[in-house]
């Protein structure tokens, strides 16, 4: 009797045992709380700085230039600091034939000289001989030994060869000028001061200072050449390419925020989005359409100092914001053929209910319908959450 009644209790602790092991479990489970917060949508993109007002100053005539002695950061005041030096360029070396026939030409000119100054004198002498006649025939016409007409002849001759004596001179004048032509032709590359009236001084524009040089080395310029930029590094502005779907949501005056700059996040705003976009291709080969953000920053100008041109920046734009809003964290969401699904847990059990979401960022979607406050949602619910399932609740922040 007591084996029978030993081996009963045996079989019911068995079974006791197998039940309880094949009872099903509630299934633990990550849960948050429905509740009211604000949601931010933002547009980051990869940005670069940059001086708003940029002068190239260029050389003005073509020239030699001396080599530059400003550098990269060096500060420059409005039409008093010298950019650049531009002298005249060198006269080209001359051949042995060239040579030979501007030798014979300064020589051709010489002769000239000479020839106008034999001609010069010969002028001169006729000069002093006429106007001594002209002496003698006035003393003579007085007491009536010639005639007037001899007189006037006299005077006549001597007014010939006074005008004869300039014009001598005049020629003697070219000739000479000749030769001093003739003799610049043989001048080579040696007399080439860069001091006085020769050389052409480039002033700055702008008072700044200096972003680039871009012509450094002593060398021969042309007219319009650049040699250096010129810029306020105070005055700066921020562009950005942002996709085109997020440009259109982007209003002039929004606020943003630039960070990824090596310093802390700086405050800024939208001044403008400009009006076409551009083709450029990401890193996964794939066409996206850009468009220029400019943005202008905000606060004080010494907390982006160490901000140059060129630098670059991560910006966040703001394209909407909500507040007071019923949210439910991106985690609990899944899809449910085109529809958005959340698990509520309700008497300890997943109840899967259908939601209309609005606007959504990473962390948070809005709930138009489908959601209550203080209600409680499944995050990331596994597959071995579904409807009706019992589960047990780890509330998360």
């Amino acid at each position: 009797m007591f084996r029978r009644l030993l081996i009963g209790l045996v079989i019911i602790a068995v079974i006791s045992a197998a039940a309880w092991a094949l009872w099903p479990r509630p299934v633990a489970v990550d849960v948050a709380t429905i509740g009211r917060h604000s949601i931010e949508i933002f547009a980051e993109d990869e940005g670069k700085t940059r001086i708003r007002n940029v002068f190239t100053v260029s050389a003005p005539i073509s020239g030699q230039m001396q080599r530059l002695g400003l550098e990269a950061g060096d500060q420059v005041i409005a039409q008093e600091t010298v950019v650049a030096t531009i002298r005249p360029v060198a006269p080209a070396l001359l051949d042995a034939r060239s040579r030979r026939v501007a030798e014979a030409a300064v020589a051709a000119a010489r002769a000239a000289v000479d020839l106008a100054s034999a001609e010069l004198r010969q002028a001169e002498a006729q000069l002093r001989f006429l106007q001594g006649e002209l002496q003698r025939a006035t003393a003579l016409v007085r007491r009536g030994t010639i005639s007037e007409r001899a007189f006037e002849k006299a005077k006549l001759d001597a007014e010939t060869a006074s005008a004869a004596v300039e014009s001598a001179k005049a020629a003697h004048m070219v000739r000479q000028r000749e030769l001093e032509s003739a003799e610049a032709a043989l001048v080579q590359g040696r007399d080439t001061g860069s001091d006085g009236e020769c050389c052409a001084e480039v002033l700055a524009p702008v008072s700044g200072r200096v972003l680039r040089v871009l012509t450094e080395s002593e060398q021969v310029v042309q007219a319009g050449m650049p040699l250096v930029e010129i810029g306020d590094p105070a005055d700066i502005e921020i562009v950005a390419d942002i996709l085109s779907r997020d440009a259109v949501r982007i209003v002039q005056g929004a606020a943003a925020s630039v960070i990824g700059w090596g310093g802390p996040p700086l405050a800024a705003r939208v001044l403008r989005v400009e009006p076409s976009a551009t083709t450029k291709v990401s890193a996964l080969g794939i066409e996206e359409q850009r468009v220029n953000v400019v943005l202008n920053l905000d606060g004080d100008p010494k907390r982006w100092e160490k901000l140059g041109h060129g630098f670059r920046v991560v910006v966040r734009i703001e394209l909407w914001r909500g507040d007071n809003l019923v949210t439910v964290p991106i985690g609990a969401l899944f899809r449910v053929g085109a529809d958005w699904a959340v698990y509520v847990i309700a008497d300890s059990r997943a109840h899967l209910r259908l939601v209309t979401l609005g606007e959504r960022n990473s962390d948070l979607a809005e709930i138009q319908s489908g959601l209550s406050v203080d209600e409680q949602v499944i995050l990331h619910p596994s597959d071995l959450v579904a409807d009706g399932t019992r589960v047990s609740a780890n509330t998360a922040d």
